[in-house]
Order: structure tokens, then C-alpha cells, then sequence
């Protein structure tokens, strides 16, 4: 989605004294790691049994050279998985770990999804793991003609989850295809993909989303 060419130099990720060097985006001050730049062949599988893969976890944890950041954010897959369990253990480690970690939940108007996520509301409440809020994606199809907002999924079962649990609502976002074509290219490949992104509805929507979650902190 970055558009990151793993094969140039300056996207090389470097062992260090302090750990490894993550590639900088955009600015300095946006760094991504991903298992995806430490692999030779962006297409090989990662067919790791658990133990490896947790180790490789806390090592991206741990063992990258982050430096001062305001915010890091960690994309997670579904469900409530090793990987989770892996993630929060090593996280709450930290002195200070119950001031600041905080999860995001995003769920589908789909209820395979819906069902997904109340495991993962659980998950967090036997973690002591403190929601900020619940997005639903996938609302509706955006028109790229005239921007109208279509709902092809069910709909209103991120709204009603949230009230289920009492936790906030954030807000939705419908399927962008100006979005989502930009995303699938790559923003840094695309001229100015960062300002055209803005102009998308999703993107107008997702800042009222943004706004909400930074307020937290305030």
C-alpha cells in the first residue's frame, strides 16, 4: 500500500549495535518494519511453526532501532491468535505499558466478521487491554461516478457490537474504489498519491475517525 520497492537501497533494512533500521516513508519521522523487507523473495511463504514466529514477533518488537516516536502502530490479522497473545505479553513488559497501549478494533457488516471481532473485544477485557473504539470497514460502495454511498453488505452491525460491549463507535467507511486503486499501486508510486488520497470520500470520512482517536490522548 506504501509502495515501498524493497530492492532499493534506501528501503534496505540494516542490522545494527541498537537493532535493525527501519525505512523511513514520506519523512523520518514515518518509519514502517515489516517481515516482508527482511525476506529475500517477496513471494516466498513464511511457513514458520509457532515458537520461530513468536521469536521473530518480539524481534520486531524489540529489536528495531525505532528511536523517539509519538505513536506505533501495530496491524494485526483477525482473530485472537498466537500472535495476539505474543504481542501483548511482550508489550506489557514495558514500566509504563497500561498508559499508553490502546487497540483499534475494525470489523466488516458481515457477521463472520462481527463474530471475529466480539472474540476480540473479549481477548482485550481479560487482557486488560484498553479499547479506544470500534470501525466498521467495508460500509457501503462508493460510486466513483457520483459519489454516492450504496450499501452491497449487510448493515449497522459495527454500531450495534460496539453498543453490545459499551465501547465507542468511531465510524464507518464505505468501499473507496479512487481509494483503493491508488492503494494497490502504491501511494509513493503514484504522483502525489498522498494529496490524492485526501480528495477520496473514504479519506474525508476516515479524518473524522482520526480526530476521535487522537482526542483520546488529550
Amino acid at each position: 500500500m506504501f509502495g515501498v520497492d524493497k530492492n532499493s537501497k534506501e528501503n534496505t533494512v540494516y542490522e545494527t549495535a541498537e537493532g535493525m533500521t527501519p525505512i523511513n516513508i514520506f519523512s523520518p519521522s514515518f518509519k514502517l518494519m515489516s517481515m516482508a523487507l527482511l525476506l529475500d523473495n517477496s513471494n516466498d511463504a513464511i511457513i514458520w511453526r509457532g515458537p520461530r514466529k513468536m521469536s521473530m514477533i518480539q524481534r520486531l518488537l524489540t529489536g528495531v532501532k525505532w528511536g523517539e516516536l509519538d505513536y506505533l502502530i501495530i496491524d494485526t490479522p483477525p482473530g485472537t491468535s498466537d500472535e495476539h497473545i505474543t504481542v501483548m505479553t511482550v508489550l506489557k513488559q514495558h514500566e509504563h505499558a497500561n498508559d499508553f497501549l490502546r487497540a483499534i478494533l475494525v470489523t466488516t457488516p458481515q457477521m463472520l466478521s462481527i463474530n471475529d471481532v466480539r472474540r476480540e473485544i473479549t481477548f482485550c477485557q481479560k487482557t486488560s487491554f484498553h479499547i479506544i473504539g470500534l470501525i466498521e470497514n467495508m460500509s457501503g460502495y462508493v460510486c466513483p461516478h457520483c459519489s454516492e454511498c450504496t450499501n452491497i453488505f449487510a448493515q449497522g452491525g459495527g454500531n450495534l457490537l460496539a453498543e453490545q460491549y459499551s465501547i465507542p463507535f468511531l465510524g464507518q467507511l464505505p468501499i473507496d474504489n479512487r481509494l483503493n486503486t491508488i492503494l494497490d499501486q502504491g501511494i509513493q508510486q503514484v504522483d502525489n498519491g498522498l494529496e490524492l488520497i485526501q480528495e477520496t470520500e473514504a479519506m474525508k470520512l476516515f479524518k473524522n475517525i482520526l480526530d476521535q482517536i487522537l482526542d483520546h490522548w488529550e
